[in-house]
């Protein structure tokens, strides 16, 4: 059922409002069958609270739409805008959005006229209240589960707006995010076993994967001034597409990364004459 709601549509459990429940903070459900009230917007007490000294973690696909909405080329990107921390993963760094220096450490795509980059924020913002539990194999959709967390800084959960996860999906624009952070996953898995050995994270391969991760630009020089083309067999429709979309690139690199730790994957070696 759809009505108004302070002026906009808002969907309904049923046919009846919200119930006066006690929202419990500090808790993560599983919504993926269910639904979640919540909505953010300049009335709500805490707005762009959010923004403020987040711990925000980005994703490869978050960089190649950051990098064209600010059109700047990989290196600038990750210089000016990002740091490397090790988190959850021994074996691999995160790469997270470096906050401006200013009293509260804002996000610094934050203005007072609200987010510069809205239409290409990244991942865990554009998703927030809700954290997607991606499938790890890289194709199984059904196996991805989404939860809401509940930050007790945030009133959002108290306002009156139903939705289903396929619709906070479908509202925010996170369809293609979701596509290729599913792809992301896969390669993520790989990334928390040991590959380096006794190097660790000063093992060459490190920054090889960092690269082909998050580096489009320094990536596409690797592939097109490298042995890469020589090496691997690429038909003419990759081929093409590698060069004129960064997306596509991204997976390419995702493709090797699983080559090289693992074996496995569609790119193949060419044939040895």
């Amino acid at each position: 059922m759809i009505f108004k709601f302070d002026g906009k549509e808002t969907g309904k459990r049923g046919n009846m409002a919200r119930k006066d429940e006690q929202i419990v903070y500090g808790t993560r459900s599983d919504i993926t069958d269910e639904g979640f009230f919540f909505a953010c917007h300049p009335g709500v007490p805490c707005f762009t609270k959010c923004c403020r000294n987040p711990d925000m973690y980005l994703y490869p696909y978050d960089m190649i739409r950051l990098k064209h909405r600010l059109d700047m080329d990989s290196d600038a990107l990750l210089e000016k805008y990002t740091y490397t921390a090790v988190r959850d993963n021994p074996y691999f760094p995160h790469v997270m959005l470096k906050m401006a220096e200013s009293a509260q450490k804002p996000c610094p795509f934050l203005t007072p006229q609200g987010c510069s980059v809205y239409e290409d924020r990244p991942f865990s913002c554009r998703a927030y209240p809700v954290e997607p539990a991606l499938s790890r194999d890289g194709q199984s959709e059904n196996a991805d589960r989404y939860y809401i967390v509940r930050h007790p800084y945030c009133h959002g959960h108290e306002q009156d707006r139903y939705h289903t996860a396929a619709q906070w999906i479908a509202d925010q624009g996170l369809e293609s995010f979701v596509a290729h952070n599913r792809r992301w996953a896969a390669v993520d898995t790989l990334l928390r076993r040991n590959n380096w050995g006794d190097q660790g994270l000063a093992h060459p391969g490190v920054k090889m994967v960092f690269m082909a991760s998050y580096n489009m630009d320094r990536f596409r020089r690797f592939v097109f001034n490298s042995s890469f083309l020589n090496r691997f067999a690429l038909d003419d429709d990759r081929l093409h597409a590698i060069q004129s979309r960064d997306t596509d690139l991204m997976h390419l690199g995702f493709d090797w990364i699983e080559f090289m730790l693992a074996g496995t994957g569609p790119l193949a070696e060419c044939r040895k004459k």
